[in-house]
């Protein structure tokens, strides 16, 4: 069956399900987990109006962003332990955060991708954009969404 299980998380409580269904996945099988969060890098604006930060500034808070993500994917392994999975908890910073859950299945070569959906439509969909969907629409990984 599986053998390496990617289960992408951003701390939400939908995304929670994702972790608490992609563990019990684990456990039933033996298979172990890849807990992944994406952080994005700190956007820099260089249209008119746009106020500078200094870097110095720009570096504290992506330190600060790396550490919750690190923290975030922590706690899946701490609930994988738990339940006598074994987890490796992955931080990875990227601004496209599909193409970095795509590419960290691929590195750690997992043989499922586990993530949650809003499950959003229309216009929603349209400016908000699917993480999710652009994973199932691009990897060649399967994936189990959860809503």
């Amino acid at each position: 069956m599986y053998k390496r299980i990617l289960v992408a998380t951003d701390g939400s409580a939908l995304s929670d399900k994702a972790v608490e269904a992609g563990l019990s996945l684990a456990a039933l099988v033996g298979a172990t987990v890849v807990a992944l969060k994406v952080v994005p890098r700190y956007p820099r604006s260089y249209f008119e109006g746009g106020m500078p930060v200094d870097m110095v500034d720009v570096k504290r808070i992506e330190q600060q962003w790396g550490d919750a993500a690190q923290a975030l994917v922590d706690k899946v392994k701490a609930q994988g332990s738990a339940e006598g999975v074994t987890v490796k908890a992955v931080v990875a910073k990227s601004d496209l955060v599909a193409e970095a859950v795509i590419s960290a299945a691929k590195k750690h070569k997992c043989d499922l991708i586990v993530m949650a959906s809003h499950g959003r439509k229309g216009i929603k969909r349209l400016l908000l954009g699917s993480e999710t969907q652009h994973v199932l629409t691009h990897s060649h990984i399967p994936v189990l969404v959860l809503r």
